[in-house]
């Protein structure tokens, strides 16, 4: 069937008076109670959540500040030193007096330390003019060629005159300067030497530098009268120098004697322990000169 015009018009208005004679028989039907109900318990639902959220986060703000204040409390709190009795006190001083001491017996006299030596040289000091060689060519400077150069290098090496530890004797073939790194060393062999006379109980004596710096003149000139001189020196390079062992500069007293009995060779084994424990914390090489009565020493 085709709607017409006419037709659409009369069913919608039939359907307008059906809805008014059913309005005007149940006016409820146009009351909208049951929407605004359900609106209002969501309201009330969401305001009651809020309030019961808000009620634990004070719960937990409170549980908070009780635990600062319990922390504060415990910090305030002065703690408890324990005093110890006097029969306590007295038994620890007596203890820590009976604790034996490496330098001083109980009756307060230095300890006397034992002269050891070491085993044997040629094991103890063997390192060779190889050996030394490369690390007077690392810490070294470039070999001079006669006394009017060396003045110019100066500025690379230091002066080494006699001093409270150790004598310089007059040198022929050398002259007395070293680098740095070099003079350091020899000033604590020195040092060390000093202070093991005196933990041993032996009179104090001063180890004797004989040859320092050679330039290239003084390496040519020695080569003449000495075999054991090289071409390529070690002392050439401000590196190396030369301890005696067979000789040393007594220290002595003001008003005491001139001369205190001691050997040279108990001197020359303490000496050798002084020299042993510098080469194990790799300061220095060394080499023990049988015919040259030297220790030659270059610096690591």
């Amino acid at each position: 069937m085709k709607v017409t015009k006419k037709r659409y018009l009369q069913g919608f208005a039939l359907s307008v008076i059906f809805l008014a004679i059913i309005r005007s028989a149940f006016p409820s039907v146009a009351q909208p109670r049951q929407v605004a109900t359900v609106v209002n318990d969501s309201i009330q639902e969401k305001d009651s959540m809020q309030e019961a959220q808000e009620t634990v986060i004070a719960k937990q703000e409170k549980k908070v500040e009780k635990k600062e204040q319990t922390i504060s409390n415990k910090k305030e709190e002065p703690k408890k030193v324990e005093v110890p009795a006097p029969e306590k006190a007295v038994a620890r001083s007596i203890t820590h007096a009976q604790k034996p001491s490496r330098f001083f017996n109980a009756d307060g006299t230095p300890v006397k330390n034992r002269i050891l030596s070491v085993s044997s040289y040629r094991v103890a000091f063997p390192d060779s003019q190889s050996v030394q060689e490369v690390s007077a060519h690392k810490w070294g400077v470039h070999p001079v060629q006669n006394r009017s150069e060396a003045e110019n290098r100066k500025a690379e090496l230091v002066y080494i005159g006699s001093n409270p530890y150790f004598y310089v004797e007059d040198l022929k073939r050398s002259i007395p300067y070293l680098v740095p790194r070099a003079s350091v060393l020899l000033q604590d062999i020195g040092r060390n030497f000093f202070d093991s006379l005196q933990t041993k109980g032996v009179p104090l004596h001063k180890i004797i530098v004989t040859s320092v710096l050679r330039t290239k003149d003084d390496v040519a000139k020695l080569r003449n009268y000495n075999g054991n001189a090289t071409e390529n020196s070690c002392h050439m390079y401000g590196t190396t120098f030369d301890i005696c062992y067979n000789r040393y500069k007594t220290v002595e007293e003001p008003n005491g004697p001139k001369r205190w009995a001691v050997r040279n060779d108990s001197l020359k084994w303490v000496l050798s322990e002084v020299l042993r424990d510098l080469r194990k914390d790799k300061r220095c090489w060394v080499k023990h000169e049988v015919k040259q009565g030297c220790f030659h020493i270059t610096v690591r």
